[in-house]
Formats: structure tokens, C-alpha cells, sequence
């Protein structure tokens, strides 16, 4: 049956590789399970189905099989009491009772071998499903542990769009500024000691009118 093909090929499914494709694994395993026990609802219905199918052709038979032996006993009865045509009828109708018999029989023993195969596919897929249920803990955990570990070593190596990375690339950038400014700064540096170095320059000018000066308050002490 279709139905519990596809329940196999679900369970069968490669679960890392889904988990690798699924934004959400947690999700998605939830989700899985969800179909699985779907499909076995499915199938249980179907498996109902195929009993009450075999119930109702195991109460046709009986009922044929009653009618043949009801009729040999009314055929017996007629020939007891010297009714030779009452028990032509009645062998009649046991004959065709007879011929119903003859053909649910095969029809009753194949429904009911589908019917235990059925239950018994029903049974494994169960069993599966109480599987999936067991290990989807399991699964979840890891699955959250994996990805938590994943940020962890995103975060230690720098890399994403993390607070961590941003954090880095501001320091860098603080960092460039102050060479920048260091930078500038030397050149200001520079700059003022070349000023400093020219405004100490001597001045003639301003030495000839200070020995002027000394001179004539030297010759002014002499004349006193």
C-alpha cells in the first residue's frame, strides 16, 4: 500500500541532512513526527478498513455455510416423510447455499491474510513511530546544542555581524585615529621648533642700539 511506503521513506529519511537545509531544526523534527504520526493514522484507518471488510465476508460465509446445513436438514426431513419433492427443492436451495460457500471461501482466506499483513506493517510502523518519539529529544538537543556551539566559535573567531566583530572593528578604528592625530601632531611639532629657531636668531639692528645705549651711559658717568 502507498500509505506505508511513504511512512517508511519518511522514517528512512536522512535526518542530517535535513538539519543541515532546515532554518529551524527544531521545527522541522517536530514537524516530522507530526507526518509520522499522520501516516499512521492514516494506515490504521485503512487497516480498520481491511478488518471489517474481512468481518463482513467471514459473516457471509458463516451465514451461507448455516444455509447449507439447514437445507440438508430439511432435505433429510422431507425424506422422512416420504417427500420426495419437498427434498428435491430443499437439495436445491443447499446447492446453491453450497455454491456461495465455494466462492467466499477464497475471497474470505485472501481478505483476511491482507488483513493480518496489514496489521502486522501497522505494528512496525508503530514501533518506528515510537522510535522517532524517543529520539526526538534527543535530536533537539543536539541539534540546539550544535548550533549554540556554532555562535560560540563565530563569536571567538570574529567573524558575523555579531557585537563582538562590531566591537573589533571600532577598536581598529579608535586606533587608526590616534596614529592620525600622533601623526598631525609631530608635524605641528615640526613646525613651532623651526618658528622657535628663527625668532632666536641675533638681530643686528637691536645690537647696535644696545651698545649705542651702553656707550652713552658710560660717557655720561665720565663726565660726573
Amino acid at each position: 500500500m502507498g500509505i506505508f511506503t511513504r511512512m517508511t521513506d519518511v522514517i528512512k529519511a536522512n535526518i542530517n541532512d535535513l538539519l543541515d537545509k532546515a532554518e529551524d531544526p527544531e521545527k522541522m523534527i517536530k514537524q516530522m513526527v507530526l507526518e509520522m504520526e499522520e501516516s499512521v493514522n492514516k494506515a490504521t484507518l485503512s487497516v480498520a478498513q481491511s478488518i471489517a471488510n474481512e468481518k463482513q465476508l467471514q459473516r457471509r460465509l458463516e451465514k451461507e455455510q448455516a444455509s447449507v446445513a439447514d437445507w440438508q436438514s430439511k432435505a433429510e426431513q422431507a425424506i422422512v416423510a416420504g417427500r420426495d419433492d419437498l427434498a428435491k427443492a430443499a437439495l436445491e436451495k443447499k446447492l446453491i447455499a453450497q455454491k456461495n460457500v465455494n466462492d467466499l471461501q477464497p475471497t474470505f482466506e485472501s481478505a483476511k491474510n491482507t488483513a493480518e499483513r496489514l496489521k502486522s506493517q501497522l505494528d512496525q510502523l508503530k514501533k518506528k513511530l515510537d522510535e522517532a518519539r524517543s529520539r526526538q529529544n534527543t535530536l533537539i538537543a543536539r541539534s540546539n546544542a550544535a548550533k549554540a556551539e556554532k555562535q560560540l566559535n563565530q563569536a571567538m573567531n570574529g567573524t558575523g555581524t555579531d557585537a563582538f566583530s562590531k566591537f573589533e572593528k571600532m577598536e581598529s578604528k579608535v586606533e587608526q585615529m590616534e596614529s592620525e592625530a600622533e601623526a598631525f601632531g609631530e608635524l605641528n611639532s615640526s613646525d613651532r621648533s623651526l618658528e622657535e629657531e628663527f625668532a632666536n636668531l641675533s638681530n643686528p639692528d637691536v645690537d647696535d642700539e644696545l651698545e649705542k645705549l651702553k656707550a652713552q651711559i658710560n660717557s655720561r658717568g665720565n663726565n660726573e
